[in-house]
């Protein structure tokens, strides 16, 4: 302890735009003295995006105002996408001479740098958080020895550490599921910036967005934002869009992947191309504008542990509809209030929502109103209060293992 607060190492994969403002926080909490050490500097800096098919650096700061080092990557396949992609010895020497009262691991256990992690606090006595946005077993592959590899091993992965922080109220309930104590597990609420969303959002001119998509100002407008990987579903929402009867609804596309071609294809088939846009990726700077131009949101996704997209959208205004496979679910969306709920798959099921909710434009001013009214409750605030609270029950947790050994 230092003054009272306690000294906490932050390792994390690689920057992230949803991290950073958190850190940001943190680092000015008079209970903490926080420290980010990045496995890898990727997203930081210009690199080619796997599931996006694009180069991408994102254009938000991510690296401004808290304390952050670069601990070297010593792998011989540098990349954050494999076991062996991040090996950062350095963790080790950095936990032993640190003085740290409480380590917390925002790097999966897929990484080898997670155990060298793990394996050096437990040396140095130190208290371990692991974090994990987790709320269910299956595996986005859909193979089954994932599935029966995770029910023998995550109860015993998630006993080695002192406290477990989840990002919704299904990951308590997973972690309850697993046989863990309810005093080890924190509600972290997964955040983005509020102010920074609200702020840009009500800048937005309706009318130019609407001109720069070729879509009429006065139409309804349905937006999927996420990449065009199969595990998110675009394609399920194409084929709903194509029933819907109201003919002047558009359906916009934000964000680049591998299915791009086949849903432009799909829509030719379908006779809905010219009510179909395909915007291509979009950087941070450019969502805002993108949610607050759209009546409603859509994430069909088959695997999708929280959903940031989600609370972007409310932010700005636009309600949204989801499938009960979606973290967000299980804490921001209030059905028929701040958006939709349907099950994974069920495209007649959707339709007919969009069929019903699209012309209802007064109906969806009210939700993205109570939309964001909900965001009020889940905020970076929030997320520093909850952080705080699981470093201080670990550090007591850690504290009481010293005495008795």
């Amino acid at each position: 302890m230092t003054d009272g607060r306690c000294r906490v190492l932050i390792i994390a994969s690689h920057p992230v735009q949803y991290a950073s403002p958190l850190f940001r926080l943190l680092a000015k909490d008079a209970r903490l003295e926080i420290q980010v050490a990045y496995c890898s500097l990727q997203a930081s800096e210009l690199h080619l995006d796997p599931d996006f098919g694009v180069h991408v650096k994102w254009d938000v700061p991510l690296l401004e105002d808290y304390p952050w080092l670069s601990v070297p990557n010593r792998s011989w396949m540098a990349h954050v996408n494999s076991f062996f992609g991040l090996f950062n010895p350095g963790i080790w020497r950095l936990i032993c001479s640190g003085r740290f009262d409480t380590v917390v691991l925002l790097t999966s256990y897929v990484y080898a740098t997670f155990w060298i992690a793990i394996a050096a606090s437990k040396w140095n006595r130190v208290a371990v958080i692991f974090s994990t946005d987790a709320h269910s077993l299956t595996p986005r592959d859909r193979k089954g020895w994932r599935l029966w590899v995770k029910k023998w091993f995550w109860p015993h992965l998630f006993r080695l550490v002192d406290v477990v922080m989840v990002s919704s109220s299904g990951g308590v309930a997973l972690m309850r599921s697993l046989g863990i104590q309810e005093d080890r597990v924190v509600l972290n609420p997964f955040c983005v910036n509020n102010e920074w969303w609200i702020q840009q959002s009500d800048r937005v001119n309706l009318a130019a967005v609407r001109a720069r998509w070729d879509v009429p100002e006065n139409a309804s407008v349905v937006l999927f934002c996420a990449k065009l990987q199969d595990w998110k579903r675009p394609q399920d929402l194409l084929r709903a869009f194509a029933r819907v009867a109201t003919p002047d609804a558009y359906l916009v596309f934000a964000g680049e992947g591998a299915l791009r071609q086949t849903l432009e294809f799909e829509a030719n088939s379908l006779e809905i191309a010219s009510r179909v846009r395909f915007l291509g990726f979009v950087n941070q700077s450019g969502l805002p504008e993108t949610y607050a131009a759209s009546d409603i949101l859509v994430l069909p996704s088959e695997y999708e542990p929280f959903g940031a997209v989600v609370n972007e959208a409310m932010l700005c205004r636009c309600p949204v509809i989801v499938s009960d496979r979606v973290g967000a679910r299980f804490d921001l969306i209030r059905n028929g209030e701040t958006g939709f709920v349907v099950p994974l798959g069920n495209v007649e099921a959707l339709a007919s929502l969009l069929d019903e909710i699209i012309p209802a434009r007064k109906k969806l001013k009210q939700m993205g109103t109570a939309a964001r009214e909900r965001m009020a409750g889940w905020s970076p605030q929030s997320a520093v209060e909850s952080v705080v609270s699981a470093v201080q029950k670990a550090a007591r947790i850690r504290q009481g293992y010293r005495k008795i050994m």
